[in-house]
């Protein structure tokens, strides 16, 4: 079950000091998380802060738990124990009192629907609606689940597709497209109900080598605008170039972070290791 324990914390004092900042609090706290499906234990008691407006990638090896975190931030696997919270509120379940005791509710559909709307994901595959046109596919969650009206849904679809350099493809349908298309598309889809946080799992990895550069150069372009990112990737070369946190997960937990510095100077033998058989 999640962790049940309540940390009360006490109401911040008035800050004597007229000239102090405020602290950058993360936007993503990932508390002593665990996942277990029956007797297979994939997620061991992971810890990780999330800054805002910074991009995090997560490297490891396939089994690792990489892709099983970035589905529970999302909501889209269930926490078996510990706690994520996201912009200060935890995600999938609430403190309700029951007989003079904290103890947590499961979020109703409604409420977790709430929750996911601030934060977009990108598969390795498209999952593009094929009957629908690159500009319906885009348009169809501002409009059917945020109440977007149509017209500035396309407005702001063609906007997008501007942004991700397909401009000339609003008309096709993606069967048309090219896998790198496909996955821009989906990029844009996903920038469309106007998230705070995007998450990519491994977005490159069913793409032919020529076409990755492609959708890379599209998430350095939200990394440049301030996105939070979390990213899945063997992409070595874009975890030194854009990030500003890499994560190591070997085993279920954490091996290893820091800043992209890491990558060339790792301090564990089990991260030097993978980035042997990687690079």
């Amino acid at each position: 079950m999640p962790n049940t324990s309540t940390n009360v914390q006490p109401a911040a004092q008035p800050s004597t000091q007229t000239n102090a900042q405020p602290a950058v609090q993360p936007q993503i706290v990932i508390t002593d998380v665990h996942k277990e499906y029956g007797d297979l234990h994939v997620l061991k008691g992971v810890n990780l802060e999330i800054q805002p407006s910074t991009v995090t990638v997560i490297l490891g090896p396939s089994g690792s738990g990489k892709s099983t975190l970035l589905r529970m931030i999302n909501q889209l696997e269930t926490i078996t124990g510990g706690e994520i919270d996201v912009d200060g509120e935890m995600i999938g379940y609430k403190p309700v009192q029951r007989g003079g005791q904290t103890v947590l509710q499961t979020l109703s559909d409604k409420e977790v629907a709430r929750q996911r709307a601030h934060i977009g994901m990108v598969f390795q595959k498209f999952n593009l609606f094929p009957h629908m046109t690159v500009l319906e596919n885009i348009i169809e969650a501002p409009v059917h689940v945020a109440g977007m009206k149509k017209e500035q849904a396309l407005a702001e679809a063609r906007t997008y597709l501007e942004m991700v350099g397909l401009s000339d493809r609003a008309n096709h349908y993606p069967s048309q497209l090219s896998g790198g298309q496909q996955q821009r598309v989906a990029i844009a889809r996903a920038i469309a109900m106007h998230p705070d946080i995007m998450l990519f799992d491994e977005p490159t990895s069913a793409l032919d080598p020529e076409l990755v550069g492609e959708v890379l150069s599209v998430m350095r372009k939200l990394a440049d605008d301030g996105m939070t990112m979390v990213v899945v990737t063997h992409e070595i070369g874009f975890a030194r170039e854009v990030a500003d946190q890499i994560v190591f997960m070997d085993g279920g937990v954490v091996v290893e972070s820091g800043t992209a510095d890491i990558v060339d100077h790792p301090q564990t033998e089990r991260f030097q290791e993978f980035l042997k058989a990687v690079l």
